[in-house]
């Protein structure tokens, strides 16, 4: 058996050389690259590290690295660095500038410390790094081969088809986590008994606001990023604030998903941008004004978006409905973005019950629609899926406007939260 090979202590895993500082001193560092007794020692450390991991926590949803940096003592803004690092782990992938400086970030982060303990923390976020990407991205075994070198010196490939987690001395010591983080995947969220329902934030105080209200993961709303900073929404000009505000909503405890427009102009740089802040979805629209973007394009701007972070839940808007214009393109639009890498269709403004079903019926992934009908009915009707797009925002206005109406006219004031209470949701 192919897999014999993991369990003969005669085939050891490729030598890496020794190193003071960047991706080489954590290859030459890690129990994943050593054998005898260095390999037992930092295995030791690995298991101890994961000993006092909450696989609770990592079933929670949110980003795989995310959550597992905060179990082990470290900010969520760690992603993109182990992400760069993840990149160049291997010892047969080349290392660049970005990668060595990350190193040295997540060291720092650690405690300053180049020793092993500090390689066991960070080689146990890379590895989840990768892994947690292929198993998104839908890759069986999200690891599809390790490498021994034989007796002989010759470099032997196995495949781990059917053996995931490998075997014999370096078989990996987080099975129980990895199955958890896979389980904690925002992905997962669409495959409940119930639709999720995902609130679309603004700013931080809001998206805190509704994490505390229990909700799994949040969204932001475009219009209401847009018009926080005076800019006209759907106009490709907010991607700084859209940004900015996801380096924020990261830093909470559950899954957050961007809405980026049509990509502002560059959707393969933003995917990737947001990929390496922690955040695990966008929804990318094919709305161009008061028109459709051609579908042609529209999908190859899903390609790149998926080509760029393949781990990405790309939520592929189409605008028919929303905008009155071609709606009886609606499934032929659906299933090009699904084809062309799509993992969710969002179609807003579609309300009718008979045309929700039969987008449903015809669209092989989760159907995302607005929270313009009863959710009980949307998910009798198949639908996986409701966001609140910029109803909550505009509540807001709308409180906002009616609560100072309030006060001039000498009205009595709703409730509303405490001074205590939002001073405390900033942290």
């Amino acid at each position: 058996m192919e897999h014999d090979v993991l369990l003969d202590p005669a085939y050891t895993v490729p030598t890496v050389p020794t190193a003071a500082r960047g991706v080489a001193w954590l290859r030459a560092h890690v129990a994943r690259f050593s054998e005898g007794a260095d390999h037992a020692r930092r295995r030791a450390l690995a298991e101890d590290l994961l000993a006092g991991v909450d696989t609770a926590a990592l079933r929670r949803p949110g980003h795989a690295v995310a959550k597992l940096a905060a179990e082990l003592g470290l900010p969520r803004v760690v992603v993109g660095d182990v992400a760069a690092v993840a990149r160049c782990y291997q010892p047969h992938t080349p290392v660049t500038a970005e990668a060595d400086a990350a190193v040295a970030r997540l060291v720092e982060w650690c405690g300053g410390a180049w020793d092993e303990p500090t390689a066991a923390r960070i080689g146990l976020l890379v590895q989840a790094s990768a892994a947690m990407e292929a198993v998104v991205a839908g890759a069986v075994p999200p690891v599809p081969a390790t490498r021994r070198v034989a007796p002989d010196g010759a470099v032997v490939e196995v495949p781990l088809t059917g053996a995931p987690f490998g075997a014999g001395r370096h078989a990996c010591p987080g099975r129980a986590h990895a199955e958890a983080l896979t389980a904690g995947a925002f992905h997962r969220l669409h495959d409940g008994p119930a639709p999720l329902v995902l609130p679309n934030a603004w700013d931080h105080a809001s998206a805190a606001a509704l994490v505390d209200a229990g909700f799994a993961a949040i969204g932001t709303t475009s219009l209401g990023v847009a018009a926080a900073a005076g800019l006209p929404d759907a106009a490709g000009v907010a991607r700084a604030e859209t940004v900015a505000l996801a380096r924020r909503l990261v830093r909470l405890p559950v899954a957050v998903t961007v809405d980026v427009e049509a990509g502002f102009g560059d959707v393969r740089g933003v995917a990737a941008e947001l990929a390496d802040l922690g955040v695990v979805g966008v929804n990318i629209e094919d709305g161009r004004g008061a028109a459709l973007a051609d579908p042609v394009e529209q999908a190859a701007l899903v390609r790149a978006c998926k080509d760029a972070a393949p781990h990405l839940f790309v939520n592929a808007r189409v605008d028919t409905h929303w905008l009155g214009v071609d709606r009886g393109s609606t499934v032929e639009r659906a299933l090009r973005y699904v084809d062309a890498g799509a993992d969710g269709v969002f179609v807003p403004g579609l309300v009718d019950e008979g045309e929700i079903a039969a987008v449903v019926a015809a669209v092989p992934v989760p159907l995302n629609v607005l929270a313009q009908r009863d959710v009980r009915t949307l998910a009798e009707l198949g639908v996986r899926r409701v966001s609140t797009g910029s109803l909550l925002f505009r509540a807001a206005l709308g409180a906002t406007v009616a609560t100072a109406r309030a006060v001039r006219d000498g009205e009595p004031v709703g409730e509303v939260p405490s001074y205590a209470d939002v001073r405390r949701l900033s942290g």
